[in-house]
């Protein structure tokens, strides 16, 4: 196989990230605390606006983790979690010993289905187990109906913690996706729209629940001159070093939002209605950072035929996340389905999305499908 390996969401440097790395080093600053992580800290405030404090930590997950505790879910606990999403938004539910309780999408952006949320929440409650907290999700960038959740949430008094771990970006109605819930977490993974190589951001409304997180994911140690906790802490603070790669990152993100974009618009573009291709559109008021162009082929046999042809291309794509509810893992507990997330995952296709793709790789991805 003689072809360039086309990757489906490669890292992508914008050129100034190493003078951070740099300065992290010439000043010896290679610990979880120092400048970068300050100065990323107020990059992503300054972006995001809305009155955001931010704690960037070591992943998304850790993240994740944080906002339950803060949220104060505990063992036993009932957690709602969107289904359709990467087991990284369920896990942390188990971290804790609670239970997670998965709710199933709607069509119209493929995130949680605010009809099937209000009724799992009036049957945990009728069973005497009133959800501690609701995760949703923007998936692949495409923001929830944030509306629609945040009534249902407030009528019933539950905390909204908003994966954004896709969508730094992506906006709602003019807001910044990672500003719409009580709390909200970010991704920098390496494959996400910008990257630190492994790191994630919880965002908080106000400070104090900021220095409550990073006072957690310092291992909870007390004000002290010996090392005394009273609480149980984690090692999820974020290093200096991989911050200043994120403070780089942070220079290019709007333009990697638009080839992104750009991207999706070739495919859109080239091959709707094309052997019953079907895209995801973007609702009125809703503007997704497309971090990964999918695509519904017709059957899951033509699904498996085109990844299949595309890897023997060297070129890579994925199937759509499969269901939490569908997962060895997850599939003991309870769940609200309609049928919507076994149908995406049966026919959905990820195609190479990334912001380093050229105009020959998009020609030669088109050329095979």
């Amino acid at each position: 196989m003689n072809f360039k390996k086309i990757w489906l969401s490669s890292p992508h440097m914008g050129g100034g990230e190493l003078k951070y790395v740099h300065e992290a080093f010439e000043t010896n600053w290679v610990a979880p605390l120092g400048p970068n992580v300050e100065g990323f800290e107020k990059d992503l405030e300054h972006f995001l606006k809305a009155d955001s404090h931010v704690a960037a930590l070591s992943s998304g997950t850790g993240a994740l983790h944080l906002a339950l505790i803060l949220a104060g879910v505990k063992r036993e606990d009932e957690v709602i979690c969107q289904s359709m999403t990467f087991s990284a938004s369920a896990n942390p539910i188990a971290y804790l010993g609670a239970i997670p309780v998965f709710v199933d999408s709607e069509k119209e952006t493929w995130n949680i289905c605010p009809e099937l949320l209000e009724k799992a929440i009036e049957d945990r409650i009728s069973k005497g187990k009133k959800p501690k907290a609701i995760i949703a999700v923007h998936l692949y960038g495409m923001p929830y109906q944030h509306d629609e959740i945040d009534r249902i949430a407030k009528k019933y008094e539950i905390p909204v913690i908003e994966d954004a771990a896709e969508a730094l970006g992506s906006q709602y109605k003019g807001r910044n996706c990672g500003t719409l819930g009580d709390f909200s977490i970010l991704s920098f993974n390496g494959n996400k729209i910008i990257t630190t190589s492994g790191g994630g951001a919880l965002v908080t409304k106000n400070q104090e629940m900021k220095e409550k997180a990073v006072f957690l994911a310092t291992q909870a140690r007390d004000a002290a001159p010996h090392y005394q906790h009273s609480e149980i802490g984690y090692n999820y603070r974020m290093s200096n070093v991989v911050a200043g790669i994120g403070r780089g990152q942070m220079e290019v993100l709007e333009e990697r939002v638009k080839v992104r974009r750009a991207n999706f618009e070739f495919y859109k573009t080239h091959l709707s209605g094309k052997d019953g291709f079907q895209f995801l559109h973007e609702p009125e008021g809703l503007l997704s950072n497309r971090w990964l162009s999918c695509v519904l082929t017709s059957s899951f046999e033509e699904r498996e035929n085109i990844r299949l042809k595309l890897q023997e291309k060297n070129i890579e794509t994925r199937p759509l996340w499969k269901p939490m509810h569908l997962q060895p893992v997850f599939e003991k507990y309870p769940n609200y389905v309609n049928g919507t997330t076994e149908e995406l995952f049966e026919l959905g296709l990820c195609l190479p999305s990334g912001s380093d793709l050229t105009q020959q790789d998009l020609s030669r991805i088109l050329e095979n499908l």
